[in-house]
């Protein structure tokens, strides 16, 4: 019941103002024990990529970029936290304004372009908030590094998270940095890979541990182009695949204000383009390749829809600025009680 004044308050304010003023006040909220007063509903585990997660609802990447506020996130009750775009040096992002709500179409459009403090610093973060739960750390490029240079920035953030991270998510598919949705074609994604599974072989000897990694693709693909990154997938045993991003597509907003804005564009109007490709993944991967399902839910049934696609676990981040923490308590709840054990 409180959430919808709180919203309506941050509502008022610039999109990014209101952003580093939530993140701010959790952190606060949950070093005053207040967040342990949230709704809590008995989350159903499941084992995906060889780790066991306390339940199938997990924070998408974005939220957090710079992993500066991972307890009092997960103290929302997620089952996993997924923390970046970080990329290997220091960037400021997109000029301002590069955040837009359409709240007609619970929706948000971004474009943000990995703005982030670096890896170095996400990791001085991760390791200050001694977090012990399931976290997942997301990677990309710098965007003054050229595609044919691409793989040097993902190993290079590979190198410096792999020993703090639960699983490692390779981003290629943010429609906010040029050119970077080329990486998801046949040869560029053959390419890096290749280089990121040789890589983590090394990292695995090195760290005596093995760190799954994860690719999050786009969902503006058609089924030729998802069968084609379905292949490259199960040659390369990447252990899960994420879909979808957001969308630059634009044909569920026209005409709302700020729909024309350049970005990609999140929330309830992504849940059919990333049920599609999720099921279609599920086609064909054939069980090889996990499926995280992420993209426009509001509810524990839209979460429960990416189950029946094919998803093995779920990710939230515009359903969580539109109906706040009650919706994680949802989506855990109608998991456990309406899904079958993975």
């Amino acid at each position: 019941m409180l959430y919808p004044l709180i919203r309506s308050a941050l509502f008022s304010l610039d999109p990014e103002d209101a952003h580093g003023l939530t993140l701010s006040s959790l952190d606060v909220a949950h070093a005053l024990g207040l967040l342990k007063l949230l709704p809590r509903a008995p989350g159903k585990p499941v084992r995906v990529m060889g780790i066991d997660f306390p339940n199938a609802v997990g924070l998408a990447a974005g939220l957090d970029k710079d992993g500066a506020h991972i307890k009092a996130l997960a103290a929302l009750g997620f089952g996993f936290i997924e923390i970046g775009t970080v990329t290997p040096r220091p960037q400021p992002g997109n000029p301002k304004p590069r955040l837009f709500r359409l709240p007609a179409a619970d929706a948000i459009i971004n474009r943000m372009g990995f703005n982030n403090r670096g890896v170095d610093n996400l990791v001085r973060n991760v390791e200050a908030s001694g977090f012990t739960g399931v976290l997942g750390i997301n990677i990309g490029k710098n965007k003054d590094t050229p595609n044919e240079h691409a793989v040097d920035d993902y190993l290079a953030c590979l190198d410096s998270v792999y020993a703090h991270a639960s699983y490692v998510t390779a981003n290629i598919s943010s429609p906010n940095t040029q050119n970077l949705r080329e990486l998801q074609k046949d040869e560029a994604l053959d390419a890096l890979l290749s280089a990121i599974k040789l890589r983590q072989s090394e990292l695995a000897q090195q760290h005596g541990k093995y760190v799954p990694i994860a690719l999050k693709i786009a969902p503006d693909l058609d089924d030729a182009q998802i069968a084609a990154i379905a292949a490259l997938l199960m040659m390369h045993r990447i252990d899960a695949v994420i879909a979808t991003n957001t969308t630059i597509a634009r044909d569920a907003v026209a005409g709302l204000p700020n729909a024309d804005e350049t970005g990609g564009l999140s929330g309830a109007p992504v849940r059919a383009a990333s049920a599609r490709v999720i099921a279609s993944l599920s086609r064909h991967l054939k069980n090889e390749v996990p499926i995280i399902g992420v993209g426009g839910i509001f509810s524990g049934d839209d979460a429960a829809e990416k189950i029946a696609a094919g998803a093995s676990l779920v990710q939230l981040y515009s359903g969580l600025i539109y109906r706040g923490p009650k919706l994680v308590n949802e989506c855990v709840q109608r998991l456990a009680i309406n899904t079958p054990a993975t």
